[in-house]
Formats: structure tokens, sequence, C-alpha cells
């Protein structure tokens, strides 16, 4: 099934993990898909990768924390049916006595301003057709408020808070504005594996399915979801693709320096 023909959607922080699988899943829909990431070289070999299956693709450069750098990624794409926003680079584990103002400015311009700037970049297109999906990556480490990612937690809470509020604002114009929370194997979960040996076995074994996600297989479906026809009736919602982990919380208890 092509349920996404003659869509054109834009996915952030594509070239790797999540954003990778998610753009897999839309172009095996029939979607035109933009990639967009930071890594230039990385985002060039995936969209490369799409095109020789087939598919239709694009790689764009951005750094989503500079206004300029997402205006003139917005600019590139055209006019976009379906926006992902899942661009994010941590910042590291620490106390939150201990993370700078400078580190939560920072995750903030990733998971609010640099959405809101995106949403906002896309709403004329989708408000005059009358139809839109936008769906945004938060975290279960905001939602169960883990330890050592203070920053990144409170950003990604005032994600979903935006994210609901724009649902409700732009239900009118045909417009599904919905939160995904996932339990991945991506770069960060990679990067945390290496910096706390044992704890992803932790995760695991706390996950009722035992396991970390597969990006494409068990996130891709999720988010192809939400951008099809068949969402047209869900917005505002976080739905948590992590094999039950929500259900009683995982296993979070980094090693601290201090």
């Amino acid at each position: 099934m092509r349920q996404l023909e003659g869509r054109r959607a834009l996915v952030t922080g594509a070239a790797d993990g999540i954003g990778l699988g998610i753009a897999r899943r839309f172009a095996a829909a029939g979607a035109y898909v933009v990639i967009a990431d930071i890594d230039a070289d990385a985002a060039s070999q995936a969209a490369a990768q799409l095109m020789s299956n087939g598919a239709q693709a694009q790689a764009i450069a951005v750094d989503v924390i500079d206004k300029a750098s997402v205006s003139a990624m917005m600019a590139a794409a055209g006019p976009v049916d379906i926006l992902v926003n899942n661009a994010y680079r941590g910042s590291g584990i620490a106390r939150i006595e201990n993370k700078s103002d400078d580190v939560f400015n920072s995750a903030l311009s990733m998971n609010l301003w640099a959405v809101k700037w995106t949403m906002e970049a896309a709403l004329p297109h989708m408000k005059a057709q009358g139809w839109g999906r936008i769906i945004n990556m938060a975290s279960l480490n905001g939602v169960n408020a883990h330890m050592g990612s203070a920053d990144y937690n409170a950003s990604k809470e005032a994600l979903r808070a935006y994210t609901r509020t724009a649902a409700r604002e732009w239900a009118a114009f045909g417009i599904c504005c919905n939160i995904i929370c996932p339990a991945a194997w991506s770069a960060s979960s990679r990067r945390m594996a290496a910096m706390q040996p044992g704890m992803i076995d932790q995760i695991n074994a706390a996950n009722p399915m035992g396991r970390l996600g597969d990006p494409e297989a068990d996130i891709g479906g999720v988010a192809l979801f939400l951008a099809s026809e068949d969402a047209r009736y869900i917005t505002g919602n976080t739905l948590f693709a992590d094999g039950g982990a929500h259900i009683n919380g995982v296993a979070w208890a980094p090693a601290f320096e201090d």
C-alpha cells in the first residue's frame, strides 16, 4: 500500500536512527521524502539509498538551533504535507545543578524553538489545502522525569504542551498534530550504551517486550499511521511506541561523576 503517494514529507535528524527509520517507511509508502540533518554527508547518503530503491528523496543540511538554517531548510524543502521533528543532540548525563543555563537553552532550542519554527513555516500550505500531519518526537525521559537529563526532559515536555496546543488551534484546518514517545536504537541510545555500560540491559529487562525497538519496523510504522489518512481523527495525542515501557516505568539510574 502506498498510503502517502503524492505527499511531501520532511523529517529532521533523518540521517540515522529513528529519523532514518521513519524516512524509509514514508518512502516505501510513496512519499517524496526530504531528509534533513546536521551531517550533510550522511543525509546525502541516506537520500541516495532511498532513491536507489526507487523512491523520491532529497537531502538538506540543517542546524536546528539556528533559526536562519531552519528557515532555509523549510524554503528548500518546498511545501510539506507531513512534518516530523526528530532532530536532537544530547548534552550528556549530569545532575541538574551541574547543567548550565546554556545547556538548558540549547535543549530548548532543539526541542521547542526549532519545532515552533518548522511548524509555523509549514502552516500556510497545510492550512490552504485543508490537510496536514505534524509528528513530534518526545521522550519517556520527560514523562517519567528520569535523572541526569533535566534539560532534555524539560524541553521535551514543553514540546508536548506546544504540540497539544497547536493540535487544538489547527484542528479546524484539517491539520493533525501528534507526539510519539519512542524507545528504539538510535545514535543517542548507542552513546548511552557506551557511556553507561549495562544500563541498556537494565532498561531492556524492565521493558515488557524485553528490548529496545527497531527504528524502521517498530517506530516507522507508528509514524506512517499518524501521517496517513487513517489518522484523520487523531490529534493532540501522545503515542508510546516503547514496548510497554511506560506502563510501570523503566530502570533509569545513571552513574554520576560526583
